[in-house]
């Protein structure tokens, strides 16, 4: 379904992205918010994101983002009386099941509940805030008296004989980020999993109303290191797209080539510490060398490992040096030979593939109920990839051929993985055959005027989504941030149902969600 089709008499086309999407924006009443989801889901859009703001004190907005045929619907639902008064606004969680936890994190960030929802309990207020305290409404000033002390969080208890719980976390051995798992079993088959998150909440979004909307790039590279480049692209795309910068041919191309060297960075890691969850060292060591190789040039042809900072408004801070591009060349054909030696080792290691086959199976119904997508969702066949069905520049030149796999199991996510290393490989060395000539930067200024952008881009866990609004002076109104693990993170305690505890670490790390991206 098209966007023009919904009729919104308001509907405003916000810049359009170079490539084949657009983003349109329409404000629209409740019953409208209400009948508009249920449309979208019948026509087989997505819920992206969901998030509030107060724009003025005591005014406060509802949004909502949907993926439809022809790009990003960004709706917004007034809610307020310009007195402090607050209504709810319509819950649609029993439409995109994902909105649950995106409802519940809107009222401990604003304070706006939606009505008639199932679930309220708190989800990124773990109890050690005043009760009064919304720290994204105007008047908070972030110097309230919080507690020391954190609040039960009531999980749901499964009853039965033979029940017990194991509760996994915040705290977990070796580096990684905090999150409590609460496990219901029998002997060491899995009932129930209820995750809590929250605990790497550092204020991100409030942050950005403390930065230009020409300097939040750097803020944005820094939400999740190990999607800096996703994030901190689809920042300048919105910023772009909101002030209407024009990005040189050889920016946009050089942005792909880092989106895709992210990609295959993290794949390799992924790939090397899944062999080392189902006790196969070899895998973890061969591919841990493969990693250091490939951020070791990173840091050599960019300057940063993570390549942080390298994307800015309106284009790249630096160009490639051609020596370099023989270098990155030469290490594609070394990663495209090694990786398919390692994944014939994994494919021939029968044990491995006893514990790959038929763990944390995610059905293609579950992962359509709860709006799956990225990595996660293409290996339970649903074959959803931005750069594919919403290509953004130089995606819709450099066409990218989509990979997925029907079984849903950790060995689906495991093939997924080497085939998009090979996908990526292919589309880095068509990048520098055909890289444009010319700068890689034009400027960008704020034209004086309130604006809006979104940014949307394909990341290596799936669609990272900015949505931003900038005052007169240039100063930052809102930016919301949104990671795919939004969606993924409800999916995964469905995936480990049936499965027994010590398999859970195996079944977490084949999603790979994130943490600190989530919690914002």
């Amino acid at each position: 379904m098209r966007i023009e089709a919904f009729g919104f008499p308001n509907l405003v086309r916000l810049s359009a992205f170079a490539g084949r999407s657009s983003a349109f924006l329409a404000r629209v009443d409740h019953d409208t918010w209400a009948r508009t989801a249920s449309t979208v889901r019948e026509a087989g859009g997505r819920l992206i994101s969901l998030w509030g703001a107060e724009e003025t004190v005591g005014i406060f907005v509802i949004s909502a983002a949907y993926a439809l045929e022809d790009g990003i619907l960004w709706l917004q639902s007034p809610v307020g009386d310009g007195r402090g008064e607050r209504d709810g606004y319509p819950d649609i969680s029993a439409i995109f099941p994902c909105a649950t936890r995106m409802q519940r994190a809107v009222y401990d960030l604003v304070g706006l509940r939606a009505t008639g929802a199932e679930d309220t309990r708190p989800w990124l207020n773990h109890g050690n805030w005043p009760a009064d305290y919304f720290p994204l409404r105007k008047l908070s000033s972030g110097t309230e008296r919080f507690e020391s002390q954190e609040a039960d969080y009531p999980f749901v208890h499964v009853e039965g004989d033979g029940v017990h719980e194991i509760a996994v976390g915040p705290i977990h051995a070796g580096v990684i980020e905090p999150a409590h798992f609460r496990f219901s079993v029998v002997g060491e088959k899995v009932l129930r999993l209820e995750e809590r998150l929250g605990y790497a909440h550092r204020g991100i979004e409030r942050l950005f109303e403390h930065v230009p909307a020409l300097d939040g790039h750097r803020l944005a590279g820094r939400i999740a290191g190990d999607t800096t480049v996703a994030f901190t692209w689809a920042y300048c795309m919105a910023v772009e797209r909101a002030m209407n910068g024009r990005i040189p041919p050889r920016a946009q191309w050089l942005r792909a080539l880092l989106l895709e060297r992210e990609r295959i960075a993290n794949h390799l890691g992924d790939l090397g510490a899944l062999g080392n969850d189902a006790g196969f060292a070899y895998g973890l060591a061969q591919f841990s060398r493969l990693k250091e190789d490939w951020l070791r040039l990173n840091n050599q042809a960019f300057g940063h490992r993570y390549l942080m900072d390298q994307i800015v408004p309106g284009g790249m801070s630096t160009d490639v040096d051609a020596r370099f591009i023989t270098a990155i060349l030469t290490q594609c054909d070394q990663i495209d030979t090694q990786v398919r030696v390692m994944q014939n080792i994994y494919d021939d290691q029968s044990g491995l593939q006893d514990r790959f086959a038929g763990a944390g199976i995610l059905s293609a119904s579950v992962a359509e109920h709860f709006g799956v997508y990225g990595l996660v969702g293409r290996a339970s066949g649903r074959k959803i990839d931005v750069r594919v069905d919403h290509p953004y520049a130089p995606y819709h030149e450099v066409q990218v051929q989509a990979v997925s796999d029907d079984r849903g199991d950790v060995a689906a996510r495991v093939a997924v993985r080497f085939n998009e290393i090979y996908e990526s490989v292919r589309l880095i060395r068509t990048l520098l055959a055909d890289l444009p000539g010319g700068n890689v930067v034009t400027p960008v200024e704020h034209a004086g005027s309130p604006s809006c952008g979104v940014g949307w881009i394909e990341g290596w866990r799936g669609d990272v989504f900015i949505a931003l609004e900038t005052g007169a002076d240039g100063t930052i109104l809102r930016c919301h941030c949104h990671d795919p693990s939004w969606q993924n993170w409800p999916a995964l305690e469905h995936a480990i149902i049936g499965n027994i505890v010590p398999d859970f670490p195996l079944i977490n790390k084949s999603f790979s969600l994130n943490y600190a991206g989530h919690d914002l």
